[in-house]
């Protein structure tokens, strides 16, 4: 093993890993923002609201997402209006096109994870909200959503994780991200072993961090479930506050 290639190599590697984490991040932000609404209707709307979003689901979610990608830069660009709209000095960027297909990619997993987390909120806590004289709004505002969002965190935790392997295949449309990088440093050196060692470390130590967040959000979103200090305990509190 080449260990000075590696030390070498981890700089540029290092630099793809940020555009890795760039790509992962906003394809995250757009999908979670995108899936709340289409989650919503898909758990409450009626059927014909709920057919076009089950078939996006279907679509993104039955296809590998590589094959998405290569839709979205291959093929938008055999549209001729394509071509002459405004939108094309961004869809023949290779960062814009994989973003986009990222994002409804995960677009497709997370509305799929909020829908289920909606349908397993208890009955009985939306009942009683009603019988508050909450509206519909308030209901899901209050009592729904936050519930769901508790619910769906150990599912979308993995999507997040999956998504991070998924960027790696940006790479297939020249973007340099920290697998493109390193098949840019392998293809000179003739020394693979050494350089996906490092590549995968790097997404092991992204990983980590991705769980740990994830870890914590939930541990902050479930303190109603953690059992209550006890009344000596507040009390020996109280008494050193004194």
């Amino acid at each position: 093993m080449d260990l000075s290639l590696m030390i070498e190599s981890l700089p540029r590697l290092l630099q793809g890993a940020v555009l890795t984490l760039k790509l992962l991040l906003l394809t995250e932000v757009i999908g979670f923002v995108c899936a709340l609404p289409l989650g919503i209707l898909y758990a409450n709307g009626s059927r014909a609201a709920r057919a076009p979003i089950y078939g996006f689901v279907y679509f993104f979610r039955g296809t590998p997402l590589l094959v998405q990608i290569f839709i979205v830069y291959y093929g938008l660009a055999q549209f001729e209006f394509v071509r002459q709209s405004f939108l094309w000095p961004w869809l023949r960027q290779p960062f814009v096109c994989a973003l986009l297909a990222c994002a409804l990619h995960s677009t497709a997993y997370t509305t799929n994870i909020l829908r289920g987390a909606i349908q397993a909120v208890p009955a009985g806590e939306v009942e009683a909200a009603r019988a508050c004289g909450m509206s519909a709004f308030q209901v899901q505002r209050f009592i729904v959503l936050p519930i769901a969002f508790r619910l769906m965190l150990p599912a979308y935790s993995n999507q997040a994780i999956g998504m991070l392997k998924g960027t790696s295949l940006a790479s297939t449309i020249t973007l340099m991200e920290l697998t493109g990088v390193a098949n840019t440093i392998v293809a000179s050196t003739f020394q693979p072993y050494e350089l996906f060692i490092m590549a995968a470390l790097i997404y092991l130590a992204i990983t980590l961090v991705i769980t740990r967040c994830f870890k914590y959000l939930e541990y902050a979103l479930s303190k109603h479930q953690r059992p209550l200090k006890s009344t000596a305990a507040i009390s020996v509190q109280v008494r050193h506050a004194d």
